[in-house]
């Protein structure tokens, strides 16, 4: 079965950087469309990356900020972050999917994690 975990969240100070990773499990990693979503305290889902083989998508929210990676060989995705502020603070899911409709950037995903919480705060 497809698993994923993410690790690597915890408290931050505004302005400083965090690496999110997920181990995946249970498919053929380098076939699968692999991303990030988040969500705020009391808000929804908010899709912020996306990669699949030499394609990255951000959203405008993360964009210039965020870098998202893969290492194929530990079959593991990495969401470095950089310049984080208060509204970064949320709860991060790395999700999968088999693009065979296209790649899908929003928050609609055939596998998820159970998530790791971020906070950024002084």
């Amino acid at each position: 079965e497809v698993q994923l975990v993410e690790s690597g969240g915890g408290l931050v100070q505004p302005g400083g950087s965090l690496t999110l990773s997920c181990a995946a499990s249970g498919f053929t990693f380098d076939d699968y469309a692999m991303g990030w979503v988040r969500q705020a305290p009391g808000k929804g889902l908010e899709w912020i990356s996306t990669i699949y083989r030499t394609y990255t998508y951000y959203a405008d929210s993360v964009k210039g900020r965020f870098t998202i990676s893969t290492d194929n060989a530990k079959n593991t995705l990495y969401l470095q972050m950089n310049s984080l502020t208060p509204e970064d603070t949320a709860v991060y899911f790395c999700t999968a999917d088999l693009p065979d409709r296209g790649i899908p950037l929003n928050e609609y995903h055939d596998d998820w994690g159970q998530g790791t919480q971020v906070t950024v705060s002084s």
